[in-house]
């Protein structure tokens, strides 16, 4: 399974759970490990390559290159 579909499944795992506690002990570790984890990658990008970013982004929505909500929660049903 590659990491997208991971991902993925670990958000519709969570997306189920019911229990406070459980979400609450999920956030404070994840706090901790993006923490830990950003001090080791973070890299701020570019002006230019955040105006490469902007301008994509862009184009992408002039060209219709979305996906709506809706398809997008469908098409993930289809991955089971």
């Amino acid at each position: 399974m590659d990491l997208q579909s991971r991902k993925i499944s670990f958000v519709q795992e969570f997306l189920s759970i019911e229990s406070e506690e459980i979400i609450s002990r999920l956030e404070n570790f994840l706090k901790k490990e993006k923490k830990v984890n950003t001090t080791k990658e973070f890299s701020p990008m570019t002006m230019e390559e955040f105006q490469n970013r902007i301008n994509q982004s862009e184009q992408d929505s002039i060209n219709g290159r979305l996906t709506e909500m809706n398809d997008f929660l469908a098409e993930i049903k289809k991955w089971d």
